[in-house]
């Protein structure tokens, strides 16, 4: 039997509509993410099938989205794992700042480069830092935290995810519901759909939409579609990218 894979980003957050450089810095959910958490639900409610398990990251604006998104369809109970590895690409020393400001600085070209370049990542925090992860009591027992991420190096950590986690459970048969961030979901979209390097730093994801995979018996997507009004998505992805959609 096919499993069904559902991945969804969090609701607009306090950063998003503050326009800052966000990454692993944990801030809540605005009352329009809320919102849009409270819509991707009834969405999900009305589905001919059942979620069986969720992933989400260890920042509370994915973790609170899928909490609104498990009371919508009335299934508090459902198992739920949280990984680190799903969190948002980490921003390194730009965490914080504001993108208008940042570009101001160091230049539109630059501050391009470092948003949407595949590989290339960031200024890193130092390690005195207050923003270091290590620094934060959820992550302690994790080695090797990163300080500055990439879209390549953070898609190793998400196939890792992947690999141990998600994966496993698609072969058992469970459809799947993932909520976490634009840039661990758009690396799960590359794994999934073979996207190139070059189209996947401009694929788009809006906050709060949905994204449903219906995968074959070998877990290789058949089809993917974004849930919802057509015009609503629409519209939303042409916010993100005249937003630039990063977190």
């Amino acid at each position: 039997m096919a499993s069904k894979l559902i991945l969804i980003r969090h609701g607009q957050s306090e950063w998003n509509l503050k326009n800052l450089f966000t990454g692993w810095t944990d801030v809540e959910l605005t009352k329009k993410g809320r919102s849009e958490a409270k819509n991707a639900g009834k969405i999900i409610a009305n589905l001919d099938f059942n979620i069986d398990i969720a992933f989400t990251s260890l920042l509370k604006r994915a973790i609170h989205t899928l909490w609104i998104i498990l009371d919508e369809i009335d299934r508090p109970w459902l198992p739920v794992t949280r990984d680190w590895r799903l969190n948002e690409r980490h921003y390194g020393a730009l965490q914080g700042l504001d993108k208008l400001e940042t570009t101001k600085k160091y230049g539109e070209k630059q501050v391009h480069i470092w948003r949407r370049s595949y590989d290339i990542e960031p200024p890193p925090l130092l390690d005195d830092d207050e923003r270091h992860p290590r620094k934060d009591l959820r992550y302690k027992e994790i080695k090797n935290l990163p300080t500055t991420e990439s879209l390549a190096t953070t898609l190793i950590r998400v196939q890792e995810s992947w690999d141990d986690m998600i994966l496993p459970a698609l072969k058992n048969n469970k459809n799947i519901l993932i909520t976490a961030h634009g840039n661990s979901l758009r690396a799960l979209v590359k794994m999934l759909d073979g996207i190139s390097e070059e189209e996947i730093t401009e694929f788009n994801i809006p906050t709060g939409v949905p994204i449903l995979y219906q995968l074959d018996e070998n877990q290789k997507p058949l089809s993917r579609e974004f849930l919802g009004d057509p015009r609503s998505i629409e519209e939303a992805m042409q916010s993100v990218a005249n937003q630039a959609n990063d977190n």
